[in-house]
């Protein structure tokens, strides 16, 4: 039994089945939680594919000229005082 060849009618009944477990206000927020971790996962896989070939470029532009300005990067600590 194949899994590729769903079709229209199945995915709208996987849809309404998840509409009725999750609700209406949950779904967006599994929908964007799925899109992030899909693209973790491409960049994961475009990362072991090219291999070396970004660790050099990008090290080649982590060695900017001192001549160019960068602006100081403030980190936001969070305290958890219970």
């Amino acid at each position: 039994m194949p899994f590729g060849n769903i079709g229209i009618g199945g995915l709208i009944l996987i849809l309404v089945i998840a509409l009725i477990i999750f609700g209406p206000s949950k779904l967006p927020e599994l929908g964007r939680a799925f899109g992030r971790t899909l693209s973790e996962f491409k960049s994961a896989t475009r990362e072991m594919i090219d291999g070396g070939k970004d660790d050099k470029s990008k090290a080649e532009e982590t060695e900017a000229p001192a001549s160019s300005e960068q602006k100081p990067r403030l980190a936001a600590v969070e305290s958890n005082k219970s």
